[in-house]
This record gives C-alpha cells, sequence and structure tokens, in this order.
C-alpha cells in the first residue's frame, strides 16, 4: 500500500476530514432450506467482484486495491494507537464540537517515534470523533482493554457475506463486534447523525438499532477506506438454521438463486410469507416488548429521514437442532460451545428489546444464549437473533428519484423505497401483524398447540401485502398484480 499522504507527519486533529475524496435440511421453517454457519471466506473461489471487493482464484480478497490482509493488519495498528492515546486523556463530558473532530496519524513502514514498524505498505489512519465514541463504548460497558483485546489481540476473521454493496465484514474473535466497510456517503451521513445518536442513547440504550462503537478510515494508495465498528448481532458459536432480510416490501423482495446456493442464504420478504405464513409465536410480555422496542426506533429513523433499513432475523430452531446427527455438525467448523457472555451492555437480542418481557412460562428452558424465545406454528422451539440493519440511508434526491421511476410501473406502496415516515409504518405493521405474533391462549396457555391457516398460495413477486386491519390472517389469498418490471430495469438509479 502506498502512502496516501504527502510525508510521514505526525498526529493531526481537524475539525473536518481532510482525506482524499472519494446439503438441503428442514429449517426452523419446515421446508427444505440449505443450511450451515457463517463461515470465514476459503480459497479456490472463482474471481468475482462487487462494488469495491474483489475476489481472486487463490481466495485472496481485496478491497481499493488494498488487499484484506493488508487492511486488517492496518485496521489492528491503527485502532491499537487511538484507542491508546486516547486513554491519556481526561474524562470528560461530551461537547458539540466532539462529533465533528478527525485525528490522523501515519504509519510508515521502518515505523516512527508514535508507531511501530510493521510488513505492509505506509498507510494513514483516521479516527472519527474519539472523545464521542468513547462515551458510546462506556455507555455499553465496554472498557478500553476489553475492547483492545477484541480487536487487537488475535486477526480478524473475514466473513464471505459481502452484501450488495460488496462490503467488506469482520468479525472479532470472540465474536464480540463486526467491522464493516461503508462507502463515503454512509460515513458522512454517519457524522451527522452523531449528535442525534448521541441523545437518543442517553435516551433509550435498549435498542434493535446498530450500535456504533467506532468510526475510522485506513487510507493507502491513495484511496480512503471507511469502516464502522459494530455489535454482533449474530453469534458464530450458535448454529443457525435459516435468515431473513425483512422490509415490509414486496416488489423484487425475493432471494435470487445466486443468493440461494450460498451455504447460509439471506431470504427476503417473499420467502418468509411463503416459508412461514403463520408467523412467528411469542409470549405476550415478549411480543409487546419487541413491538414497543419497534415503535420507538422507527419513531428514530423516521426523524433523521432515514429509510430502506432493514429487520435482519436469524433462527436457531432448538428442536431440531438436537435431532441433529453429530456427523452433520462435524461438517462445519463452528464451535458449538455455549457462547460466551458478551461485555457489551444490552448487545443481544434479547437484552435490545427493553428487557421487560420476562423470562418464563412458555418456554422450557432458560438458557436462550441471547436469543428471543418464540415457537413457529408446528410448536417448535426457537431462537430469534435480530436487530436493525442498513440505517445509514437518507432521504436524498436520488432516493425520492428511485421512487418516482419504481412507482411509475408498480404500485407506489410495495416498493422499499420510499419516503420515511411511510416506510416507518409500513416497517411496523409488517413486523408486528405478519412476522411476529402473539401466543394464543388456547389450550390451557400451552404454546406447543397453535392454531393453523392453510397454506399460502405461490406469491408472485410482485405481490401486496394485505392490510392486516383489513386481513388478520396471513394465509389469506394475496392480491395479485400483474405488471412488467422491464421499463424498471432500464432506468433503476444508482446510488453510488
Amino acid at each position: 500500500m502506498a502512502s496516501a499522504s504527502s510525508g510521514p507527519s505526525a498526529v493531526g486533529v481537524s475539525s473536518v476530514d481532510p482525506g482524499v475524496s472519494s446439503g438441503a435440511s428442514s429449517s426452523a421453517s419446515g421446508i427444505k432450506r440449505p443450511m450451515a454457519p457463517e463461515v470465514p471466506c476459503s480459497s479456490g473461489m472463482p474471481i468475482k467482484k462487487i462494488g469495491h471487493r474483489s475476489v481472486d482464484s487463490s481466495g485472496e480478497t481485496t478491497y481499493k486495491k488494498t488487499t484484506s490482509s493488508a487492511l486488517k493488519g492496518a485496521i489492528q495498528l491503527g485502532i491499537t494507537h487511538t484507542v491508546g492515546s486516547l486513554s491519556t486523556k481526561p474524562e470528560r463530558d461530551v461537547l458539540m464540537q466532539d462529533f465533528y473532530v478527525v485525528e490522523s496519524i501515519f504509519f510508515p513502514s521502518e515505523g516512527s517515534n508514535l508507531t511501530p514498524a510493521h510488513h505492509y505498505n505506509d498507510f494513514r489512519f483516521k479516527t472519527y470523533a474519539p472523545v464521542a465514541f468513547r462515551y458510546f463504548r462506556e455507555l455499553f460497558g465496554i472498557r478500553p482493554d476489553d475492547y483492545l483485546y477484541s480487536l487487537c489481540s488475535e486477526p480478524l476473521i473475514e466473513l464471505c457475506s459481502s452484501g450488495a454493496s460488496g462490503s467488506l465484514f469482520y468479525v472479532s474473535s470472540d465474536d464480540e463486534f463486526i467491522i464493516k466497510t461503508v462507502q463515503h456517503k454512509e460515513a458522512e451521513f454517519l457524522q451527522k447523525l452523531l449528535p442525534g445518536y448521541y441523545m437518543n442513547l442517553n435516551q433509550n440504550p435498549r435498542t434493535l438499532l446498530p450500535k456504533f462503537y467506532g468510526l475510522y478510515c485506513v487510507q493507502a494508495g491513495g484511496k480512503n477506506i471507511r469502516i464502522v465498528v459494530m455489535n454482533n448481532l449474530l453469534p458464530r458459536s450458535v448454529k443457525m438454521h435459516i435468515k431473513y432480510d425483512l422490509k415490509g416490501s414486496t416488489y423484487k423482495r425475493r432471494a435470487s438463486q445466486k443468493e440461494r446456493e450460498k451455504p447460509l442464504p439471506t431470504f427476503k420478504d417473499l420467502d418468509f410469507l411463503q416459508d412461514i405464513s403463520d408467523g412467528l409465536f411469542l409470549d405476550a410480555d415478549m411480543y409487546n416488548a419487541l413491538c414497543k422496542t419497534l415503535q420507538r426506533d422507527c419513531l428514530v429513523l423516521q426523524s433523521f429521514k432515514i429509510m430502506d433499513y432493514s429487520l435482519l432475523m436469524s433462527i436457531h430452531n432448538i428442536d431440531y437442532a438436537q435431532r441433529e446427527p453429530l456427523g452433520n455438525e462435524a461438517q462445519h467448523s463452528v464451535d458449538t460451545r455455549r457462547p460466551a457472555p458478551q461485555k457489551a451492555l444490552y448487545s443481544t437480542a434479547m437484552e435490545s428489546i427493553q428487557g421487560e418481557a420476562r423470562r418464563g412460562g412458555t418456554m422450557e428452558t432458560d438458557d436462550y444464549m441471547g436469543g428471543i424465545p418464540a415457537r413457529n406454528s408446528k410448536g417448535e422451539r426457537l431462537l430469534l437473533y435480530i436487530g436493525i440493519i442498513d440505517i445509514l440511508q437518507s432521504y436524498r434526491f436520488i432516493k425520492k428519484l428511485e421512487h418516482s421511476w419504481k412507482a411509475l410501473v408498480h404500485d407506489g406502496d410495495t416498493v422499499s423505497v420510499h419516503r420515511p415516515g411511510f416506510y416507518a409504518e409500513r416497517f411496523q405493521r409488517f413486523m408486528c401483524n405478519t412476522v411476529f405474533k402473539k401466543i394464543p391462549c388456547v389450550h390451557f396457555g400451552r404454546p406447543d398447540v397453535l392454531p393453523q391457516t392453510p397454506p399460502l398460495e405461490k406469491i408472485s413477486e410482485v405481490s401486496t401485502i394485505p392490510d392486516p386491519y383489513l386481513s388478520p390472517v396471513v394465509g389469506e389469498t394475496l392480491q395479485m398484480l400483474t405488471t412488467s418490471s422491464t421499463l424498471l430495469e432500464k432506468l433503476e438509479v444508482e446510488d453510488s
């Protein structure tokens, strides 16, 4: 990596960023689905490129012409330095100007009086709003030494999942944190969001919104690689049987054939309506706490004009896991031991929904491993791992234009890109009426005896979600729309 700066300058502080612009098994739903854990990337993959991310035939990942191994090393060197230097500064209240500070330090390969020598090319490391993020970490009970130990004591693990944007994902060896590369506009939007994010966390640390612990930038080879450190929603030590990305929209909301070929595909809204047509059942306290949290979080996102976010949900089927042959588990390189307690407060799915739901009564186990206990329509015991993701999307002009074109060739209420107020309302309605439901108080309250609804008809990719107030039974036939998406494909606008 060539240096992105003109020379090996010392640590710098500024109020603006001076950088360069730039095998099938039954799943939790009872249908045939491929199942495997989220695993680190392996070699032997074909050459492919998604966004700035590319993988060669040997399995080496490159992001903006920087190899993944060099990027991981630069991240760990940079975080070690910035957290260490921050510990020498006295703690104080967060001031408004703290949200806009950017600290920068140059890492020459031969080392300097401030930085150690390393075997990577020269790079510059930037830390955004260090004092503000220190406060966020303290709010979640993350001590500096724990933060450093999790991220820097052992090599980061690269995950194969890159998403549609081609982002890189790393997970810390203890499963505590996720590191994700973000685009310039996303990092810029997060900076603008920080004061409001600060206010919201002070009022409500228990939330399903992403918990941001740090925003950094590795400047190498004339390129800025911006990264965020967040809470890890899906512990690798818990075997996930199926995963969904849900928006409450039905337009093109079905997993592609390419996605389905992955070890653990991410399915979408139409797949959920087909696979789990009756929804997922929670006891009354858990359901109320979850829906209250979703309502509060959506109100926050709406106030910042944020939209196009999703609910990421991974499901561990307790009953199916107990029936799984031991040989099947041996095929996957996953630690099947019970996960160690997470260091960060309010970091598990259970903790994130206010902590108001009482454990007991409807579940036969006290060990939820951080997941939210639920049942499917067959009465099988499930653990749900959920969180709201992709919130760094503001309703800018480009999104308004995208929605206008889509509305021309399709019912505007079914597309995922919509004005923030409508998006939030539709998102909540879908989650709290279609995805999650209260366990019916029938048969003396037994949660393993649930009413059945007729199976869904084959759902078209242009179906609409019925209004739950007009049609409370999810299994009723959905209204079918016949429209052509040919024009849309040609007019689709990318938000680069």
